[in-house]
């Protein structure tokens, strides 16, 4: 028969720390300290296995259940000396929610189980305490109606406000036994009348009933919530502990409460958390009585006037602190404990790595590795990557009040605050007088840069987290949230509206990237702090990390930012953003307006110096480090104008008739752009277009090598081809251009030329183009489109109800479909490899910066990752975690 059942207790358990995916992390624990002698109450864990079959058999309970639990409860009332619903000395049990994940309060929880009419009177007498007994009766009614029975908890707290009233006392303590037998029978009233039947009086039913309702809150909206959050998946299940019960509210000689065994805000080695006399643990939590410090150096630096537990319980302060030394060094990490005193004898409910800020996180790491507690390589692999983000933007100042009023997506993570506007030439005209501005649209493009440029942050109505709104926002650092739903955008009056709210054009408003938070009005901000212990780390990252980090930039700006956060070269140089440049987008007008291509040769003429500059900036500001650059992708239509206005002022600057612009907007209009006149299929229409950027690309190169001294290697990229027949048409432009500079720089300079493969077929056809491309960069955002045949910008509609359905884990635009996308990659790397053994390999879309996908990228050997400037930090710490994994065969 199956085992489901796992006790623990009296110095033995059937289960350890290693087992948390089948016990989940508390009933793990629980086991591992009992193990380990630490004094823990007696109990026994129901596995993960049977909240996966109650919910793949329609909420049954396998063969077995019943008579496991059984068994595991008489081992606890012999442990304890005490009976299951014995009316003289009953045993009382919790029953707690468990995952293998720490989802603090997202799931359900029930104290003093095993109570009823007859058992309280057992309770009284043989705590010799009338009072005690009853509050735990009303206690257990209240959270079993509420955790169980489904009565709101509300409607309790609404009797017991009016008793206390009545009795003219402020707190639950000042409640005598026979105040609390009162509102006892008005609970029981209560839920008669809710419900139509009667408070379950048979324990057995009572812990059925419990140990059901904990599997069930497994599916409720908070925890569904959090679990699509932190990236939990569905099928982990949850475990369920009953454990028998210690009571803090027996007396003055009890207590409760919650410590930790580092500050999780700062990181410091500093004893820290909360307790209260008489109490149990949902008091600490609840706020209904004013929480004490557990050491006088935390009551005075938080200025308490309340006795701290060091001075109070002086004695079981010392065994408490000697259990908190002893679980952070069997454990090697920051711990998150509860523990109960009753009548003298201190008890532990919990523990497990506590949660902390990043800063913590490396603030731990790195003391952990000078205390002799952790190697270096284990450190690394202490810190959650993705919470880097924290660490690398403004945030709000948490003490700050804020004024919700909408909430989308967390697109790109930081915190800014100005005046909203509503286009992004407006955008451009505030900042320009000074003004710091939030962006809001329904949706960006990529004519919008400029407007997101010089925008504090970005605010969008519809889009998800790989929008295009998401992508230039996080490459720019810029934070933003997207897909606002509840919000609506009205460019003509200038204003958005949210519900009864209105905000104007001009009006202050707050955006949190990291939460998707929309607030009213300014909050103030906290500035990122890079401390001496986060260099460290990194440094020990670099250390130990085998692939490669570069960075997606076209700005002086990003490379500069790319560069200080660590980057080593540049992966992707996204050429078609330069060109909305006011000084610029004239001429690149002209030339999608030309007839001819002597037309469109003059145009280009005028953009060959800009373009020159741009590449000048990125050489002299990478010293050497590889520059990927992108010839232009984007279809032409997204150059021109869609207004009458502007469409206007563009026949004027090119001296031609209004009507032509409009019939070109009309001509160049595409059903499918994604999949239309774009890429390398551009050049080969109008090869004079790749011919002007390769000059500009190799004149610069020229320039900064012999200015600098500097060995500048460009790297030339071909977008968008699907064989080898695109690829040789656009080298041969691209060779030909270089004899010409070279011959008049009289210098030569060694530069590649490579490929994007974001075709299904280009992956497919990978080992023939080898044969031309000395680098492959695969752009895993189209690549994701093309293979799933799903607009990114599109699939936010859905995506959601796929996920919640079981048919994708995850956004494919944010982590990268392995069994799909993956497999082309890997094809594609194999067959490029066989071809031309050293070939580079690397990606350059969004996933470049998701943990999870560097990891997958490091398993097949890339060269490198390329990522937005600021989540460089979180990708060199990413591979560096994915070689040691690689390295321990994990």
């Amino acid at each position: 028969m199956s085992k489901w059942v796992y006790t623990f207790g009296d110095g033995k358990a059937e289960g350890s720390a290693d087992m948390r995916n089948l016990l989940g992390g508390k009933g793990a624990n629980l086991a591992e300290m009992s193990r380990i002698g630490v004094p823990v109450p007696p109990g026994f864990t129901i596995s993960t296995e049977v909240c996966t079959f109650y919910y793949s058999n329609g909420d049954s309970y396998p063969e077995g259940l019943t008579d496991q639990v059984e068994q595991a409860l008489a081992g606890v009332e012999a442990t304890i000396g005490a009976s299951f619903g014995d009316a003289v000395n009953p045993l009382l049990v919790s029953v707690r929610s468990g995952a293998r994940a720490s989802m603090p309060g997202m799931m359900d929880t029930v104290l003093n189980l095993g109570l009823n009419d007859v058992t309280v009177a057992g309770l009284a007498k043989r705590s010799n305490d009338e009072r005690f007994a009853y509050d735990s009766y009303r206690r257990f009614i209240q959270m079993y109606s509420d955790v169980v029975l489904g009565v709101e908890h509300h409607l309790f707290e609404d009797i017991l406000d009016e008793v206390k009233r009545n009795a003219g006392v402020s707190q639950d303590t000042q409640l005598s036994a026979t105040d609390w037998r009162g509102v006892i029978e008005r609970y029981k009233d209560l839920v008669a009348h809710e419900l139509g039947k009667p408070f379950p009086q048979d324990v057995k039913e009572q812990i059925w009933g419990a140990i059901g309702a904990v599997f069930g809150s497994w599916m409720n909206q908070r925890a569904i919530t959090y679990r699509r959050l932190h990236g939990i998946p569905e099928s982990w299940g949850t475990a369920v502990t009953v454990q028998s019960m210690v009571f803090g509210n027996m007396g003055e000689d009890c207590a409760t409460g919650v410590a930790f065994s580092r500050d999780p805000s700062t990181g410091e080695n500093a004893f820290y958390g909360e307790y209260l006399v008489n109490a149990q643990g949902e008091d600490v939590v609840a706020g209904i009585r004013t929480p004490q410090h557990l050491t006088i150096k935390g009551k005075e630096k938080h200025g308490s006037p309340l006795p701290a537990m060091e001075e109070v319980m002086p004695g079981l302060f010392t065994d408490l602190l000697n259990v908190r030394n002893r679980l952070e060094k069997h454990y090697k990490d920051m711990q998150d404990m509860e523990f109960t005193i009753q009548q003298g004898k201190l008890w532990m409910l919990q523990t497990r790595n506590g949660k902390r800020t990043v800063s913590a996180s490396v603030k731990i790491a790195v003391d952990m590795v000078s205390e002799g507690l952790l190697s270096k390589e284990e450190a690394v692999l202490r810190v959650e990557p993705q919470q880097l983000d924290q660490l690398l933007h403004p945030t709000l100042d948490p003490k700050a009040k804020r004024d919700v009023i909408a909430k989308g997506l967390p697109a790109s993570p930081g915190a800014a605050a100005g005046r909203v506007v509503f286009t992004a030439d407006d955008a451009e005209v505030w900042a320009k007088r000074g003004e710091k501005v939030i962006l809001a649209r329904q949706e960006t493009s990529p004519e919008d840069i400029g407007g997101m440029h010089v925008s504090e942050g970005v605010l969008t109505t519809r889009g998800g987290m790989t929008s295009h709104a998401a992508v230039v926002a996080r490459g720019m650092g810029t934070p933003c949230v997207a897909g606002a739903g509840e919000i609506r955008v009205d460019v003509r009056a200038r204003e958005m509206r949210v519900r009864n709210v209105v905000i104007k054009e001009g009006d202050l408003i707050t955006l949190d990237g990291s939460t998707g938070e929309v607030i009213l009005g300014e909050v103030a901000t906290v500035q990122p702090e890079m401390t001496g212990d986060f260099a460290i780390l990194m440094g020990w990252v670099d250390e130990v990390r085998t692939m490669k980090v570069r960075a997606n930039a076209e700005t002086p700006l990003d490379a500069s930012t790319a560069r200080k956060f660590g980057a080593e070269g540049i992966g992707l140089c996204r050429t078609e953003h330069m060109f909305f440049d006011p000084q610029r987008i004239i001429s690149m007008r002209e030339m999608i307006l030309a007839r001819n291509e002597p037309g469109r040769r003059a145009a280009l003429a005028k953009l060959l110096p800009y373009q020159r500059q741009d590449f000048v900036d990125l050489f002299t500001i990478m010293k050497g480090l590889p520059v990927t650059v992108r010839l232009l992708d984007p279809p032409l239509h997204e150059f021109l104008p869609n207004t009458d206005e502007e469409q206007q002022e563009v026949a004027e600057a090119a001296g031609i008739d209004v009507g032509m612009v409009k019939t070109a907007v009309i001509a160049l209009h595409e059903s499918n752009p994604m999949l239309g006149h774009r890429g390398c299929r551009l050049g080969v229409t109008y090869p004079e277009i790749y011919e002007m950027q390769a000059r500009a690309i190799l004149e610069a190169a020229v320039q900064v090598s012999k200015e600098t001294g500097e060995s500048v290697v460009p790297e030339i990229m071909i977008p968008l081809v699907m064989g080898k027949a695109e690829l040789d048409m656009m080298k041969a432009v691209i060779d030909a251009v270089a004899k010409e500079v070279f011959a008049a720089s009289g210098m030569t300079l060694t530069y590649n030329v490579g490929t994007m493969i974001e075709l299904p077929r280009a992956a497919l056809r990978a080992g023939e183009i080898a044969k031309t491309a000395e680098f492959f960069s695969f752009g895993t955002n189209d690549l994701t489109q093309t293979t799933l045949g799903m607009s990114r910008d599109d699939a936010g509609n859905f995506l959601e109800i796929y996920r919640q359905k079981g048919v994708v884990e995850t956004d494919p635009f944010a982590t990268l479909d392995q069994d799909g996308v993956g497999e082309l990659i890997k094809i594609a790397a194999e067959r490029g490899r066989a071809t031309r053994p050293g070939i580079k390999l690397g990606i350059c879309g969004e996933h470049g910066g998701d943990p999870a996908s560097v990891e997958f990228c490091q398993s097949i050997g890339l060269t490198y990752v390329s990522c937005s400037p600021y989540r460089v930090p979180i990708a060199r710490l990413a591979a560096a975690q994915a070689a040691l994994k690689q390295r321990r065969g994990k």
